[in-house]
């Protein structure tokens, strides 16, 4: 179990908003050690260590329940303090700049520069276990073997990353690849603001070590 500097387990905030899978993502939190609460509390996700955002179903859907629950507003802040943010699935794709599902386009979060667009595969949706490629010094998947699977469920990803980072006294992001009929980002790690595309939650023995290495940091 990871414990913070008082002695209890970090305190981790599932985001409330109608969309995702809150339960099971709060058990697969508790296994990895984290006090859980599930809410859209304002004052309850600002002072969380770690706030998850999960996410399922349409990109637009998604967004306009955030705006509803002022998830974009408690995001926005707690990024702007440093403090840790996770999110999975459409949890990670609302970060970025644009959605794009049936010719719409709809604003994004714009934590990162991209759009998220239709897979480009034989199959979709992508559903089942796949393997990633993750950085050498990436702290998401430490601990974990390059041969590992995750579990994803998706039709939409990003395809392209553009972020770069001019200062060389900032971190540049880290970008985890996956490949379903194209490459396209399945995870990243940028200072206090981390995502996966895949389920962390339904992915076993490897998406327990993944929660516990983000409850790590926190």
């Amino acid at each position: 179990m990871e414990l913070s500097t008082s002695g209890s387990p970090k305190k981790v905030v599932v985001l409330d908003y109608g969309f995702g899978n809150v339960r099971s993502a709060e058990r697969a939190l508790a296994r990895a050690g984290a006090d859980v609460e599930i809410t859209r509390d304002f004052d309850a996700a600002m002072n969380a260590d770690g706030l998850l955002v999960p996410g399922v179903g349409a990109f637009a859907a998604c967004m306009q329940g955030l705006k509803d629950a002022r998830g974009d507003w408690i995001i926005g802040r707690r990024l702007s303090g440093g403090r840790p943010v996770l999110g999975i699935c459409v949890g990670m794709q609302i970060l970025f700049a644009r959605g794009i599902e049936h010719g719409v386009e709809t604003e994004g979060l714009d934590e990162w520069p991209g759009a998220v667009e239709p897979l480009k595969a034989d199959i979709v949706p992508h559903m089942g276990w796949n393997t990633v490629a993750a950085p050498a010094d990436s702290e998401l998947f430490k601990g974990l073997r390059p041969d590992e699977r995750y579990y994803f469920v998706h039709s939409y990803a990003v395809h392209d990353w553009s972020l770069e980072t001019a200062n060389p006294a900032l971190r540049a992001p880290k970008v985890t690849w996956s490949t379903h009929g194209e490459p396209f980002v399945a995870a990243v790690e940028n200072g206090a603001l981390w995502a996966t595309q895949f389920h962390p939650e339904k992915s076993g023995d490897a998406g327990a070590q993944l929660l516990t290495n983000w409850i790590g940091t926190l």
